[in-house]
């Protein structure tokens, strides 16, 4: 493990001679060596990771159809560059200047859809002055993202629905035997973002 000092200020609390990165080398199983960076300030907390492949990667998409439940469990590595998308539902999780990446597991990706649904939800109730139509629309998402996994879990291949992983820069891929994978389009890398630049990784581990 390699750590150093970076001499720019804390991106959140804007102190001096705070930051410090730490590099650590280790192995995913079924992706291979990566170097996982972290990047911290001890002034505030603020902390944030990213990876990067020992294998050099192309940009690249990942899909994986959910049409069982064990398929929840299947593994994913979602690096700060990476959409995430549910064609289904039109769900969509764009990387920002604030983007953090994870390791998890399907089931984990559906959880943090909800999360940002509630999250914004939130943020609707508190900035409108008539937030009706808006609450409606998030809290059907919701609730369809709430219903695929119940039933999923309780009828297995009842229901099913589309996982996309979009990643210019390469680094996420969905560990599944049945993921499908592809190169983005011309289109497709003109439009997606690319996340935080530097690009930063935070690990989120779903145990099984």
């Amino acid at each position: 493990m390699d750590e150093q000092d970076i001499n720019i200020p804390c991106p959140i609390c804007h102190q001096e001679g705070q930051l410090r990165m730490v590099a650590h080398v280790d192995e995913i199983p079924y992706f291979g060596e990566h170097t996982q960076v972290t990047v911290m300030c001890h002034a505030c907390g603020w902390r944030q990771t990213d990876f990067i492949p020992a294998e050099g990667r192309k940009a690249g998409a990942w899909s994986l159809r959910i049409d069982d439940v064990k398929k929840l469990r299947s593994r994913v590595v979602r690096s700060s560059s990476c959409t995430v998308r549910i064609p289904e539902l039109d769900l969509e999780v764009m990387p920002g200047t604030n983007s953090t990446g994870y390791v998890s597991n399907i089931e984990g990706v559906l959880n943090r859809f909800v999360d940002i649904i509630n999250m914004v939800r939130r943020d609707v109730v508190r900035d409108l002055s008539n937030p009706d139509a808006e609450q409606e629309e998030l809290m059907q998402s919701l609730q369809t993202l709430d219903g695929l996994l119940e039933s999923i879990e309780n009828a297995g291949d009842t229901t099913q629905f589309t996982v996309d992983f979009l990643d210019p820069n390469g680094h996420s891929m969905i560990l599944d035997s049945d993921a499908d994978e592809r190169e983005l389009t011309a289109e497709e890398l003109e439009e997606l973002p690319i996340g935080p630049d530097p690009a930063v990784f935070s690990s989120d581990d779903v145990a099984n």
